[in-house]
Protein backbone atom coordinates (compact mmCIF):
# COMPACT_ATOMS: atom_id res chain seq x y z
CA UNK A 1 0.00 0.00 0.00
CA UNK A 2 2.69 2.03 0.62
CA UNK A 3 4.60 1.63 -2.84
CA UNK A 4 0.99 2.26 -4.39
CA UNK A 5 0.63 5.38 -2.94
CA UNK A 6 4.25 6.41 -3.75
CA UNK A 7 3.73 5.83 -6.85
CA UNK A 8 0.07 7.84 -7.25
CA UNK A 9 1.81 10.66 -5.53
CA UNK A 10 5.01 10.21 -7.95
CA UNK A 11 2.40 10.29 -10.95
CA UNK A 12 1.04 13.86 -9.82
CA UNK A 13 3.92 14.82 -9.42
CA UNK A 14 5.26 14.38 -13.00
CA UNK A 15 1.81 15.64 -14.19
CA UNK A 16 2.13 18.52 -12.77
CA UNK A 17 6.01 19.38 -13.54
CA UNK A 18 4.71 18.27 -17.53
CA UNK A 19 2.55 20.99 -17.23
CA UNK A 20 4.77 23.69 -15.98
CA UNK A 21 7.99 22.68 -17.12
CA UNK A 22 8.86 23.15 -20.85
CA UNK A 23 11.72 20.67 -20.84
CA UNK A 24 8.91 17.98 -19.85
CA UNK A 25 6.99 18.63 -23.39
CA UNK A 26 8.58 15.76 -25.11
CA UNK A 27 6.90 13.26 -22.08
CA UNK A 28 3.36 12.88 -23.31
CA UNK A 29 1.43 12.15 -19.89
CA UNK A 30 -1.19 9.62 -21.22
CA UNK A 31 1.67 6.91 -22.21
CA UNK A 32 5.04 6.55 -24.18
CA UNK A 33 7.65 4.38 -24.17
CA UNK A 34 10.05 7.63 -23.74
CA UNK A 35 11.52 7.43 -20.27
CA UNK A 36 11.83 10.40 -18.09
CA UNK A 37 14.87 11.72 -18.17
CA UNK A 38 17.52 11.60 -14.74
CA UNK A 39 17.16 15.42 -15.14
CA UNK A 40 13.36 15.13 -14.41
CA UNK A 41 13.66 12.28 -11.57
CA UNK A 42 16.07 14.34 -10.07
CA UNK A 43 13.48 17.66 -9.84
CA UNK A 44 11.19 15.39 -8.48
CA UNK A 45 13.26 15.48 -5.60
CA UNK A 46 12.79 11.54 -4.99
CA UNK A 47 14.72 9.50 -3.11
CA UNK A 48 16.76 6.99 -4.97
CA UNK A 49 16.65 4.08 -3.06
CA UNK A 50 12.62 4.40 -2.66
CA UNK A 51 13.05 4.33 -6.76
CA UNK A 52 15.34 1.31 -6.46
CA UNK A 53 12.84 -0.70 -4.43
CA UNK A 54 9.60 0.01 -5.48
CA UNK A 55 8.87 -1.92 -8.71
CA UNK A 56 6.47 0.56 -9.48
CA UNK A 57 8.35 3.40 -9.36
CA UNK A 58 10.81 1.77 -11.57
CA UNK A 59 7.79 1.15 -13.91
CA UNK A 60 6.40 4.97 -13.62
CA UNK A 61 9.84 5.49 -14.61
CA UNK A 62 10.57 3.28 -17.49
CA UNK A 63 7.03 4.47 -19.02
CA UNK A 64 4.58 6.67 -17.72
CA UNK A 65 1.28 5.04 -17.75
CA UNK A 66 -2.24 6.00 -18.52
CA UNK A 67 -3.37 6.45 -15.34
CA UNK A 68 -7.12 6.93 -15.94
CA UNK A 69 -7.11 3.99 -18.66
CA UNK A 70 -5.59 1.66 -15.70
CA UNK A 71 -8.12 2.38 -13.73
CA UNK A 72 -10.25 1.25 -15.89
CA UNK A 73 -8.99 -2.03 -16.80
CA UNK A 74 -8.44 -3.11 -13.20
CA UNK A 75 -11.36 -5.30 -12.09
CA UNK A 76 -12.94 -3.48 -8.45
CA UNK A 77 -13.22 -7.01 -8.12
CA UNK A 78 -11.32 -10.30 -7.71
CA UNK A 79 -11.86 -13.92 -7.90
CA UNK A 80 -12.65 -15.74 -5.00
CA UNK A 81 -13.17 -19.38 -3.59
CA UNK A 82 -16.13 -20.05 -1.44
CA UNK A 83 -16.66 -22.83 0.73
CA UNK A 84 -20.16 -21.81 2.71
CA UNK A 85 -22.70 -23.51 5.81
CA UNK A 86 -26.52 -23.09 3.94
CA UNK A 87 -29.46 -22.73 5.98
CA UNK A 88 -33.11 -24.34 3.65
CA UNK A 89 -35.79 -22.50 5.73
CA UNK A 90 -38.53 -23.94 3.57
CA UNK A 91 -37.14 -27.35 3.76
CA UNK A 92 -37.53 -29.10 6.91
CA UNK A 93 -34.90 -26.29 8.16
CA UNK A 94 -32.62 -28.64 6.85
CA UNK A 95 -28.48 -27.21 6.49
CA UNK A 96 -26.07 -28.59 4.00
CA UNK A 97 -22.72 -27.26 2.34
CA UNK A 98 -21.92 -24.68 -0.13
CA UNK A 99 -18.74 -25.06 -2.76
CA UNK A 100 -17.92 -22.28 -5.19
CA UNK A 101 -15.87 -20.07 -7.48
CA UNK A 102 -16.55 -16.89 -8.50
CA UNK A 103 -15.46 -14.85 -11.52
CA UNK A 104 -12.73 -16.14 -13.01
CA UNK A 105 -11.32 -13.73 -15.41
CA UNK A 106 -10.62 -14.26 -19.05
CA UNK A 107 -8.30 -12.01 -19.55
CA UNK A 108 -9.57 -8.74 -19.36
CA UNK A 109 -11.94 -9.18 -21.98
CA UNK A 110 -15.40 -8.93 -19.48
CA UNK A 111 -15.90 -12.48 -19.79
CA UNK A 112 -15.38 -14.46 -16.05
CA UNK A 113 -16.48 -17.98 -15.16
CA UNK A 114 -18.79 -18.72 -12.00
CA UNK A 115 -19.89 -22.30 -10.82
CA UNK A 116 -20.96 -23.92 -7.71
CA UNK A 117 -22.75 -26.51 -6.21
CA UNK A 118 -24.45 -26.94 -2.97
CA UNK A 119 -26.12 -29.66 -0.86
CA UNK A 120 -28.49 -30.16 1.97
CA UNK A 121 -26.91 -32.78 4.77
CA UNK A 122 -30.30 -34.62 4.64
CA UNK A 123 -30.54 -35.19 0.91
CA UNK A 124 -33.59 -33.22 -0.10
CA UNK A 125 -31.46 -30.12 -1.61
CA UNK A 126 -28.84 -30.33 -4.71
CA UNK A 127 -27.87 -27.87 -7.50
CA UNK A 128 -24.65 -27.92 -9.09
CA UNK A 129 -23.97 -25.36 -11.89
CA UNK A 130 -21.61 -22.86 -13.81
CA UNK A 131 -22.57 -19.78 -16.17
CA UNK A 132 -19.86 -17.36 -17.98
CA UNK A 133 -21.05 -13.74 -17.29
CA UNK A 134 -20.08 -10.87 -19.81
CA UNK A 135 -19.31 -7.42 -17.66
CA UNK A 136 -21.03 -4.85 -19.98
CA UNK A 137 -18.63 -2.19 -18.58
CA UNK A 138 -15.37 -1.58 -18.05
CA UNK A 139 -13.93 -4.19 -15.05
CA UNK A 140 -12.67 -0.97 -13.13
CA UNK A 141 -16.24 0.57 -13.00
CA UNK A 142 -17.94 0.70 -9.20
CA UNK A 143 -21.48 -0.82 -10.81
CA UNK A 144 -21.56 -3.16 -13.52
CA UNK A 145 -23.76 -5.47 -15.38
CA UNK A 146 -22.96 -8.88 -16.76
CA UNK A 147 -25.72 -11.33 -18.31
CA UNK A 148 -25.10 -14.71 -17.64
CA UNK A 149 -25.51 -18.38 -19.46
CA UNK A 150 -24.86 -21.30 -18.30
CA UNK A 151 -25.95 -24.90 -16.91
CA UNK A 152 -27.90 -25.72 -13.87
CA UNK A 153 -28.72 -28.79 -12.14
CA UNK A 154 -31.56 -28.33 -9.56
CA UNK A 155 -33.33 -30.99 -7.26
CA UNK A 156 -35.92 -30.48 -4.23
CA UNK A 157 -37.71 -32.40 -2.52
CA UNK A 158 -39.72 -34.53 -5.11
CA UNK A 159 -38.97 -32.52 -7.97
CA UNK A 160 -35.66 -31.46 -10.38
CA UNK A 161 -34.90 -29.76 -13.14
CA UNK A 162 -31.87 -28.89 -15.28
CA UNK A 163 -31.06 -27.23 -18.55
CA UNK A 164 -29.35 -23.94 -19.63
CA UNK A 165 -29.34 -21.05 -16.98
CA UNK A 166 -30.00 -17.95 -18.54
CA UNK A 167 -30.20 -14.44 -16.62
CA UNK A 168 -28.27 -11.34 -15.71
CA UNK A 169 -25.69 -10.51 -12.29
CA UNK A 170 -25.34 -6.40 -11.10
CA UNK A 171 -22.83 -5.91 -9.30
CA UNK A 172 -21.91 -2.79 -6.97
CA UNK A 173 -18.71 -2.39 -5.54
CA UNK A 174 -17.92 -0.26 -2.32
CA UNK A 175 -14.74 -0.80 -1.90
CA UNK A 176 -12.54 -2.02 -4.70
CA UNK A 177 -9.98 -4.89 -4.68
CA UNK A 178 -12.73 -7.27 -3.03
CA UNK A 179 -12.90 -5.46 0.41
CA UNK A 180 -16.99 -4.91 -0.22
CA UNK A 181 -19.68 -5.39 -2.81
CA UNK A 182 -23.13 -6.17 -3.34
CA UNK A 183 -24.42 -8.28 -6.16
CA UNK A 184 -27.72 -9.33 -7.41
CA UNK A 185 -28.50 -12.55 -9.85
CA UNK A 186 -31.62 -13.15 -11.54
CA UNK A 187 -31.71 -16.31 -13.85
CA UNK A 188 -34.06 -18.89 -14.96
CA UNK A 189 -33.50 -22.64 -15.74
CA UNK A 190 -34.84 -24.33 -18.48
CA UNK A 191 -36.87 -20.60 -19.34
CA UNK A 192 -40.37 -21.42 -21.05
CA UNK A 193 -40.51 -24.90 -20.22
CA UNK A 194 -42.87 -26.38 -18.00
CA UNK A 195 -39.78 -26.79 -15.76
CA UNK A 196 -38.65 -23.39 -15.53
CA UNK A 197 -37.27 -22.74 -12.18
CA UNK A 198 -36.48 -19.24 -11.86
CA UNK A 199 -33.48 -17.81 -9.27
CA UNK A 200 -32.91 -15.09 -7.00
CA UNK A 201 -29.80 -14.40 -5.08
CA UNK A 202 -28.81 -11.45 -3.00
CA UNK A 203 -25.26 -11.71 -1.64
CA UNK A 204 -23.31 -9.08 0.57
CA UNK A 205 -18.93 -9.72 0.76
CA UNK A 206 -17.19 -7.83 3.05
CA UNK A 207 -13.11 -8.60 3.34
CA UNK A 208 -11.91 -9.44 6.90
CA UNK A 209 -8.20 -9.65 6.19
CA UNK A 210 -6.07 -9.42 3.18
CA UNK A 211 -6.99 -12.57 1.91
CA UNK A 212 -9.94 -13.50 3.40
CA UNK A 213 -13.79 -12.22 3.02
CA UNK A 214 -17.34 -13.17 4.41
CA UNK A 215 -20.12 -13.26 2.54
CA UNK A 216 -24.05 -13.72 3.23
CA UNK A 217 -26.22 -15.31 0.44
CA UNK A 218 -30.25 -15.04 0.34
CA UNK A 219 -31.45 -16.76 -2.48
CA UNK A 220 -34.93 -17.54 -3.29
CA UNK A 221 -36.30 -20.20 -5.65
CA UNK A 222 -39.44 -19.71 -7.56
CA UNK A 223 -41.23 -23.08 -9.17
CA UNK A 224 -44.48 -23.85 -10.74
CA UNK A 225 -44.41 -26.85 -7.64
CA UNK A 226 -43.31 -24.30 -5.23
CA UNK A 227 -41.32 -21.71 -3.67
CA UNK A 228 -38.12 -22.60 -1.65
CA UNK A 229 -35.37 -20.34 0.10
CA UNK A 230 -32.22 -20.59 1.66
CA UNK A 231 -29.22 -18.15 3.41
CA UNK A 232 -25.92 -19.34 3.82
CA UNK A 233 -23.24 -17.61 4.93
CA UNK A 234 -19.60 -18.15 3.05
CA UNK A 235 -15.98 -18.00 3.66
CA UNK A 236 -14.33 -16.80 0.91
CA UNK A 237 -10.24 -16.76 -0.67
CA UNK A 238 -9.16 -13.68 -2.30
CA UNK A 239 -6.82 -15.02 -5.25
Amino acid sequence: MRKEISALVWGLSVYFLCTTNPACSQTPIRGTSQPMSDRQVQELDINPEIIENSPVLQRWRRKVPNVLEDIQKDPSFITRLRLGYYLFPSTDSASGLHLGVEDIFISRSGFTVSGNYQVAFNGKRETVGADINYYLRPLGKYVNLAPLVGYRYLQTGNYSTNGVNLGAKLILVLSRGGAADISITQSWISPGSENEVGLTKLSFGYAVSQYLRLSTDIQQQNSRQNKDSSVGVILEWML
